[in-house]
């Protein structure tokens, strides 16, 4: 037996040792922290129901709504200073630029409004003196947030601010305002307990704004008039007044054999209460699981001691896998971290032809499979990367290739982008970037133009969308292609430089 061998037995004798006491201690201990846990669970179960559902919850997505306004005009403040950054002369670049703005800022409902009380949005003008409320004062200094009632039904949360330094083609205007669909904000808020928890908005009149059912009960009727039959006068009445103040509060109820507690919550700057109800089976489940709990205590208690021995069996054998698993985890890493550099342009650092292939591939079987029906291809070719190489340099030139790709993701950000050879770039678009391809190759294609006339990166682009009479994403690509020569010629006849001109 060798000294190597000698010092290998010890260390098992050793650790077979150490092993034995840590495992009477950690049974021990385990036995002691399960008894203690009992009685904590206890507390924390109550706590819970109390503390959590009522006004964690309600406080929780009151101010999910708050941030959601004050996001809302913190874009709204942006969108203001880019239109007024913008060189707008006529009504339709107006119209243009807040469609603009809209799509960069994700404001679906954006308008601004002069000071004749004419809202303009993305595609129309209108008087807006009657439809707003807002607009009822001459003068607007302050941020206003309304709820207002569209189409009998439909109801939206109205964000409205001062505008008093924008002037636009000689004309103030004083307001921007958003819309947003009490749906959609129900949709940001619904959350899902097994028909025991139930939320809505309520205006301080107690009438159900966002149509949610709050519990078998109330339903979507008025919260007071649904409830005022089964509360006493005195605490219905409290209830109301602190309501309408825009205070918050709680009510317990038992309707229908059941025992109900509600939490409302005001929304900071609006008319809104946050409603919720919570009913008696939440607290039985609770009670419920705390049983379940000590009992599931009990089990793990038994397999974790034979699960120790087992282990402690094996935790030489582990300690061979540990060392046999780093190398392998590391081999994966090196493995995965190539497969980024193969993937990957290294001058520009969007993705290459291998990758570009790789996902032609995929998409040729899903078009293959009759599985994508949006899918757009955009092909951009830079103008006068050779003439920059041969007369500036290749430093420049290397330059010219990073601009361009730059441009490329700054207005194709929704779509990916692959460097497939020196000067020639490929955006695949699907989903949002499908359905904005047409607006964003005008828009660069604008820049371009503006380009040119500045001596600034040039690029000629060409787009196709995939039809039904395609089967590879290749008849896509070449529609592209051509397209992008064709507009190669058109931007060399306006002043572009090609490879065959200085």
């Amino acid at each position: 037996m060798t000294k190597k061998d000698r010092i290998t037995r010890k260390t098992f004798v050793l650790t077979a040792v150490i092993g034995s006491l840590l495992l009477i201690f950690m049974v021990s201990a385990n036995t002691i922290w399960s008894s203690r846990q009992t009685n904590v669970a206890t507390d924390e179960a109550v706590s819970e129901v109390s503390s959590f559902y009522l006004e964690a919850m309600a406080d929780r997505r009151a101010k999910t709504i708050t941030n959601l306004i004050n996001n809302n005009f913190d874009q709204m403040d942006k969108a203001v200073q880019f239109i007024d950054d913008e060189d707008i002369y006529t009504k339709e670049e107006l119209q243009a630029a807040i469609g603009k703005v809209k799509s960069l800022l994700s404001l679906d409902r954006f308008a601004l409004v002069d000071d004749d009380d004419i809202v303009y949005t993305q595609y129309t003008t209108y008087t807006g003196g009657s439809r707003h409320a807002f607009l009822l004062n001459e003068k607007m200094d302050e941020k206003s947030i309304s709820t207002v009632y569209l189409y009998g039904s439909s109801k939206q949360l109205c964000l409205a601010a001062p505008t008093s330094d924008l002037s636009i083609r000689r004309k103030k205007f004083k307001a921007s305002f958003v819309q947003i669909d009490i749906r959609e904000i129900v949709d940001l808020l619904a959350f899902d307990d097994q028909g025991r928890t139930y939320f809505g908005l309520y205006s301080r009149n107690g009438k159900n704004l966002s149509d949610t059912e709050l519990g078998p009960f109330i339903g979507k009727q008025n919260l007071f008039e649904a409830t005022k039959s089964v509360i006493r006068e005195a605490d219905w009445k409290k209830c109301q007044d602190s309501f309408e103040k825009g205070e918050e509060g709680s009510l317990a109820f038992t309707a229908l054999g059941v025992e109900e507690t509600l939490c409302y919550v005001p929304i900071e700057d609006t008319d809104w209460e946050m409603v919720v109800l919570i009913s008696e089976s939440v607290i039985h489940d609770r009670i419920r699981n705390i049983s379940e709990k000590n009992l599931a205590a009990s089990k793990h208690q038994i397999i974790f001691t034979l699960v120790l021995v087992l282990l402690f069996s094996a935790v030489l054998l582990i300690e061979l896998m540990i060392m046999s698993r780093k190398n392998l985890e590391a081999e994966k890493e090196t493995s995965k971290l190539f497969r980024n550099m193969a993937n990957t342009d290294s001058m520009t650092g969007v993705r290459n032809k291998h990758a570009y292939s790789e996902n032609e591939a995929y998409l040729n079987q899903k078009i293959m499979d009759n599985e994508i029906e949006k899918l757009g291809i955009v092909v951009c070719d830079i103008n006068g990367l050779k003439y920059v190489n041969d007369t500036q340099g290749h430093a420049a030139g290397d330059k010219l290739i990073k601009d361009a790709s730059n441009l490329i993701c700054e207005y194709y950000n929704h779509g990916s982008v692959f460097r497939i050879g020196g000067d020639e770039f490929v955006v695949i678009l699907q989903d949002k970037g499908y359905d904005t391809m047409i607006d964003v190759a005008r828009e660069l294609n604008r820049k371009i133009e503006d380009n040119i006339k500045t001596n600034s990166v040039v690029v000629a682009i060409g787009y196709s969308e995939l039809t039904d009479g395609d089967n590879t994403l290749r008849e896509v690509f070449e529609r592209a292609d051509q397209m992008m020569y064709e507009r190669k010629k058109e931007l060399k006849e306006i002043g572009a430089k090609t490879r065959l001109n200085n």
